[in-house]
């Protein structure tokens, strides 16, 4: 995938997250594209690792929207814990 559909999927991932885990966030868009964008790749990487399977395959699959959303979750719930501490 190129760089703009990593973007895209970034974007749409961590608004996704942002929906479901409600709550007051710090970040504004950037942030969100930012956090969306790392985790997908994370959830891609865990997704190799732990289950041993190719979860970024393109872009309209489900196991890449799944990897990224469940990547974002997690940087925004460490994003979260972290921007608390302030």
């Amino acid at each position: 995938m190129g760089i703009l559909a990593w973007i895209l999927i970034g974007l749409l991932a961590g608004i996704i997250a942002k929906m479901l885990m409600p709550g007051k966030d710090p970040g504004g868009i950037i942030i969100t594209t930012l956090i969306g964008i790392a985790g997908g790749l994370l959830g891609g990487w865990l997704g190799k690792v732990i289950f041993d399977v190719d979860s970024i395959d393109g872009f309209f699959e489900l196991s890449t929207w799944i990897a990224a959303i469940v990547g974002s979750m997690i940087l925004l719930a460490v994003y979260r814990l972290f921007a608390r501490r302030r």
